[in-house]
């Protein structure tokens, strides 16, 4: 018996034409009220990666596999074949995320990495779409200490947040959705500005690797009163 085909012009149509309709608009806004914010953010990552620093990814849920996704766009690559960038996110080790968890606290699962690898220069895209996950605002704060910039991914609501934040991405939107929209597509802006900066169209296959830090050179010693 054959089955009846759907009418195309049914509620399920009306319905993913609003959903593309909302997501849509929501882009458009974002291009009106954020570009200044991508390119800014755009230029602390080439800095810091021109420099030999790394950039590091954070985030919970659906922010988690964001962060794991832009770190993939910048240690693979985005549009051009060229050499890794240094980019690492801290969402990926289930020992450490597990372990940190268990013996300090679910709140310390990204700040105590960051401790023990970040260094002065380098780069934190913290992505929370409420503005309100503990962990992300720890890492904030660690990253601050350690004599990092930091690039901040929310929603309109992460005003907070936001504040907290050397570049502040916020996607217009309250919607949680939406708001993952516009990261993934700031974060891809981004890491094609990155690309275009670093390995420019006339080198493509033959960029060198921007010198990495030597491991050794530490942050300097802060008093006991210093953040």
């Amino acid at each position: 018996m054959k089955r009846s085909r759907p009418d195309p012009k049914g509620p399920l149509e009306r319905e993913a034409r609003a959903v593309l309709r909302d997501a849509g608009d929501s882009l458009k806004r974002l291009e009106s009220r954020c570009t200044r914010a991508v390119a800014a953010a755009a230029e602390a990552a080439i800095s810091s990666l021109g420099s030999g620093g790394t950039v590091y990814f954070c985030g919970n849920g659906g922010s988690a596999a964001d962060a794991q996704h832009l770190a993939a766009e910048l240690s693979g690559r985005y549009f051009i074949d060229r050499p890794p960038l240094a980019a690492v996110a801290l969402t990926t080790n289930s020992s450490a995320l597990s372990a940190i968890g268990n013996d300090f606290g679910f709140d310390q699962v990204f700040s105590r990495q960051l401790q023990g690898l970040g260094t002065p220069g380098d780069v934190l895209v913290a992505i929370s779409t409420s503005g309100r996950s503990a962990n992300v605002l720890r890492a904030i704060e660690v990253a601050h200490q350690l004599g990092m910039t930091v690039i901040g991914m929310t929603g309109e609501k992460g005003v907070r947040f936001a504040a907290q934040c050397d570049h502040a991405l916020v996607t217009p939107s309250a919607s949680t959705p939406r708001i993952q929209e516009g990261h993934i597509a700031m974060g891809h802006a981004l890491c094609e500005l990155v690309e275009r900066a670093l390995f420019p169209a006339r080198a493509k296959g033959n960029g060198k690797r921007p010198a990495r830090k030597a491991r050794g050179a530490r942050r300097p010693k802060r008093s006991a009163g210093a953040r």
